[in-house]
């Protein structure tokens, strides 16, 4: 076991080098002009003013939690979960400190190079992916060097879905505040463009770009990672005898690591000589060229390394494959419901000519009927594999969908990057071929990230079944289950529905008093600063930046903390049947939630800049108004409350399964 450790160590190390080799060649490139420097600076201090509040706060529940757990729990569980929170915040500042030295780097290489400059923006993007796995694999393969004791192992998962909390909640409101507030106040009440300098609020913008989409999403999916592995592990000590059960998903997650680093290295941008259409489509192959590298590779080889640690690991191997095969299913769907090109997207657009009303109701049906296939996928999924692997398996095709985590979230982080490049070429006025191309690699990030929010959540789906199977081993009621003929049970099945309402209503309020805030904070500057709106003065972008950091963390404190009281109070008051009844409430509901929001509003998102393309008159036209106040509403639908949903339907889970034994201490 220790040899096979050590490898699966290395493996972590490898990655962190090579993210390494990728920033140091980011940074070697030139920063630009000094606008583009100055820009680029403003974007990195105001992100990481964000980062030190956020942690600031984060310091003191961990300090309660780490209290708490050694308390009630064991102190090793205490130390577990610190360095899951460790870890965790150690990959999201390592992300957003390359990901906001690479904007103004992008958009200067976009002057003379539409390669060049995809090249630098994905690049920054594997560093977070690398991180994100390397960081991740390395904390597991420690805790379960330092502590033999399984429940142990949930303690570090359950310290990086804390981190997750703070930083995808907070980051989503945070980004959105400021960009609906943009919106509202320069495009639709201004009539000036996307990203112009006088409007105060742009930085904060660009900056939430940042802290929701990379470091928000980064945290997000480490903690579906480790929790699939660290569920995955502790289900196979049940299943298995000896160790095979604990290094097996770790293998197979230092596995997806190689082919993530090896699928990067595939992906080699070619200079375009064609405008948008042409320049799009040869960015989404591009990238798309290194996940299939990727998943090629994963699929080749742990074939051979699961049928070489189990005699009959063709069953094991079945479901980690079911997995892959649904995290790209679910992609797929993502890209026909969201790109601009496809026919719902279009829609929408289409639908704008007749003005906001049709332009939401078009968007809310895309959205709704996107949940179809996706629900569909992870139902077959699981019961693939649990027909052959068991509940063993369905926490197997979990780490099979985040195995090549590497080079999905790669793709994913790589557009807020290519987002900053266009809003600094815009504020730096570096031309209109520059800005197509930035606008181009733009548009591609949108369905990435679109892509990267499914694959998020159906991930999310499949590990939160394995933590719902492992909190019914732990809780001693596998056996049983859960009686939904019980009163109690029913009850945490509708509590556990109604949180998913309650937490998305909390968070989307959070982002509209925040956007409010900024249309004043914006408006104010526009009567009080002479000169402003002609473009003869400087905008106060500190003010809009500092004033979203603060309605970003406290907006986040009340869903934030129910999330951890809700679980509790059902095991304390209801019992132990009724918290699995609110764990598989809070799935259904926080799933479907989830990608309904996710790809509704990335339709939106999409059909807007489809018209700002010359589509239906094009901007300034009344259907790019109406589809700018879709993708107003859709901003908190895509990048606030649907992305932290994902961490809602875990997090429950892991509170459940670490809190069992108290639970079952007060039921006897």
């Amino acid at each position: 076991m220790l040899t096979i450790m050590m490898m699966v160590l290395a493996v972590g190390i490898a990655s962190l080098c090579f993210a390494a080799y990728l920033a140091f060649g980011i940074l070697r490139e030139s920063e630009g002009s000094e606008k583009v420097k100055e820009l680029s600076l403003a974007i990195n201090r105001g992100a990481m003013a964000f980062l030190r509040r956020e942690f600031t706060v984060l310091l003191i529940f961990t300090v309660v939690m780490v209290l708490i757990l050694a308390f009630v729990i064991a102190p090793s569980s205490a130390l577990a979960y610190l360095m899951g929170t460790v870890m965790s915040s150690l990959a999201g500042f390592l992300g957003m400190s390359i990901a906001t030295r690479s904007n103004g780097r992008t958009a200067n290489a976009a002057i003379n190079s539409y390669a060049k400059a995809l090249r630098i923006s994905f690049s920054a993007g594997a560093v977070m992916g690398l991180c994100v796995v390397g960081l991740g694999i390395i904390g597991l393969v420690i805790t379960v060097m330092l502590f033999p004791d399984p429940h142990v192992w949930l303690a570090y998962a359950f310290g990086s879905s804390l981190v997750a909390l703070f930083l995808r909640v907070g980051g989503g409101i945070f980004t959105k505040s400021a960009d609906v507030g943009a919106d509202l106040v320069g495009k639709v009440e201004a009539d000036i463009p996307e990203d112009d300098p006088r409007n105060p609020a742009v930085i904060a913008d660009l900056v939430g770009d940042n802290v929701g989409d990379v470091t928000g999403m980064g945290s997000d999916l480490f903690e579906s990672y480790v929790s699939a592995i660290a569920a995955a592990m502790v289900l196979g000590t049940i299943y298995y005898e000896g160790n095979v059960g604990v290094t097996l998903p770790l293998v197979i997650g230092a596995v997806g690591i190689v082919a993530s680093m090896i699928g990067i290295l595939f992906v080699r941008p070619k200079e375009v000589t064609g405008g948008f259409e042409l320049q799009t489509a040869q960015a989404r192959a591009t990238m798309n060229r290194g996940t299939y590298v990727s998943c090629i590779l994963m699929i080749i080889i742990s074939y051979f390394v699961i049928t070489q640690f189990l005699a009959d690991g063709t069953g094991v191997f079945i479901a980690m494959l079911t997995g892959l095969i649904c995290g790209l299913v679910v992609g797929w769907v993502t890209v026909y419901f969201t790109a601009s090109e496809r026919r719902p997207t279009a829609g929408i657009a289409k639908s704008a000519q007749s003005g906001a009303g049709i332009t939401i109701i078009e968007g809310f049906s895309v959205g709704m009927l996107s949940t179809v296939i996706p629900l569909i996928a992870i139902c077959i999924a699981t019961l693939i594999s649990n027909y052959f692997a068991g509940l063993f398996g369905i926490a197997i095709a979990a780490v099979g969908m985040l195995a090549i985590l590497g080079m999905t979230l790669a793709t994913d982080c790589y557009g807020p990057i290519a987002d900053n490049a266009a809003g600094i070429a815009e504020m730096a006025g570096l031309g209109t071929e520059v800005r197509e191309r930035t606008e181009a690699l733009d548009s591609v990030g949108n369905t990435t990230a679109a892509i990267g929010k499914g694959f998020a959540i159906s991930s999310a789906a499949l590990a939160a079944l394995a933590w719902l199977a492992t909190y019914f081993q732990v809780a001693g009621i596998m056996e049983t289950g859960a009686n939904l003929i019980s009163v109690e049970v029913i009850a945490g099945l509708m509590l556990g529905g109604m949180l998913t309402f309650l937490f998305c209503a909390l968070t989307m309020r959070a982002v509209s008093k925040g956007a409010f805030n900024v249309v004043e904070e914006v408006r104010r500057q526009w009567r009080e600063i002479p000169g402003l709106r002609d473009g003869k003065a400087s905008a106060d972008y500190v003010k809009c930046v500092d004033l979203t950091t603060r309605g970003a963390i406290s907006g986040m404190l009340l869903p934030g903390i129910l999330v951890i009281i809700v679980p509790l109070f059902v095991g304390i008051t209801l019992g132990v049947e009724a918290v699995g009844g609110l764990l598989a409430g809070a799935l259904v509901t926080g799933f479907l939630m989830a990608v309904m929001m996710a790809n509704a509003g990335g339709a939106w998102d999409n059909a807007k800049k489809y018209i700002e393309s010359g589509k239906f008159g094009g901007k300034g036209s009344e259907a790019h108004k109406a589809a700018v106040i879709g993708d107003t509403i859709g901003d908190p639908f895509k990048d606030t409350a649907g992305p932290s949903l994902n961490i809602l339907i875990k997090l429950v889970g892991k509170i459940a399964v670490i809190f069992a034994p108290l639970f079952v201490m007060l039921a006897v």
